[in-house]
């Protein structure tokens, strides 16, 4: 597979390296308008075809796979592109800001018999995978609260992460990934989704300093997730409450300022008080991307799926209409 790079931001590197990781897979072509970040792709991929405009590199004819990594407000148009060119793509989170868009790239995927897929990476973090697995298995009985946070008190950086225009807002930020998370985990159907939006400090931005959002299922289960630039104290990763005990993810302090970066520490805790840390699970390098490798080669599932992505961008779209209405329960219109 010959791959493409449709901008090499932060998350470009990753990429890179996993082309180089996988047999048969080369990358051939990297776009960016920083000629800075065309070096820096180079230097793994030496061989790689410079471009510094998106639509010469589409019709170059050296791509079978393109990872789109532009950011959220264009995802739509450049995954449009690729797949009415025949190309496979990869997409960076979110999908596309409103489910529509979604629907629309899954259709073109699909009448031209190419995947489509999102880079869910935090689907893959060894601390969500060994609470997943935990809570599968029974660890802590029958889960009827899960709340997730990121964040804590600290200016908001001015790239287009803080621009609503451009990321969909603090939901789609960060929501993407947690939200993500929240729908691997539970599989009943959601009932209603509320959202709430706080402005109230940092004006040199306009997303919001401190966003939640509420799923409940149709079994009662609900689902917490907080995103905020305004907690002087930070809530733990996770806290999931479950009949016979609980998991708490407990940011590593040795992270700071970055904690996001860094798994959490998980702590089982048993219902006569007992306090245990479990062991971070193993999970192999580059695993998002050797499943998608296997897919395209002899058809193998992947563990994310375009569907799933797709209805996480619905969710945070009900999360954002309800928030617009003061937290009015939403119900969003999901394929699962």
């Amino acid at each position: 597979m010959r791959v493409g790079l449709l901008a090499y931001g932060a998350i470009g590197h990753e990429h890179n390296l996993a082309v180089q990781s996988i047999e048969g897979w080369k990358l051939t072509a990297v776009c960016d308008t920083n000629p800075d970040r065309i070096a820096a792709a180079l230097e793994l991929a030496r061989d790689a075809q410079p471009f510094d405009d998106a639509t010469l590199m589409l019709d170059s004819g050296l791509v079978d796979v393109v990872v789109v990594s532009t950011p959220p407000n264009t995802h739509y148009e450049w995954a449009l592109a690729a797949l009415n060119r025949g190309i496979h793509v990869v997409l960076e989170k979110p999908m596309a800001l409103t489910a529509d868009q979604c629907d629309e790239l899954m259709a073109v995927a699909a009448d031209g018999g190419l995947t489509l897929v999102v880079y869910q990476n935090r689907r893959f973090d060894p601390d969500f995978v060994t609470m997943r697995r935990l809570l599968r298995e029974g660890a802590i009985g029958e889960v009827f609260q899960y709340d997730s946070f990121v964040g804590g008190y600290s200016r908001p950086c001015d790239f287009w992460h803080s621009d609503v225009e451009v990321s969909g807002g603090a939901v789609f930020d960060w929501g993407s990934h947690f939200l993500d998370q929240i729908l691997d985990v539970f599989d009943a159907p959601v009932a209603h989704v509320s959202g709430v939006n706080h402005k109230r400090h940092w004006t040199h931005v306009t997303n919001a300093d401190h966003a939640s959002v509420v799923l409940t299922f149709v079994d009662g289960t609900q689902a917490t997730f907080v995103h905020s630039d305004l907690s002087a104290a930070r809530r733990p990763k996770y806290h999931v409450l479950g009949t016979a005990g609980a998991i708490v993810g407990e940011w590593d302090p040795q992270a700071e300022p970055a904690v996001a970066d860094l798994p959490a520490r998980l702590f089982q805790y048993g219902p006569d008080g007992s306090r245990v840390e479990v062991p971070l699970d193993k999970v192999p390098a580059h695993e998002f991307h050797r499943e998608l490798a296997d897919h395209l080669a002899t058809g193998a599932p992947m563990q994310v799926s375009a569907r799933q992505s797709r209805d996480v961008v619905a969710v945070m779209q009900a999360a954002e209409e309800s928030a617009g209405d003061l937290g009015r329960p939403v119900t969003p219109r999901l394929l699962r």
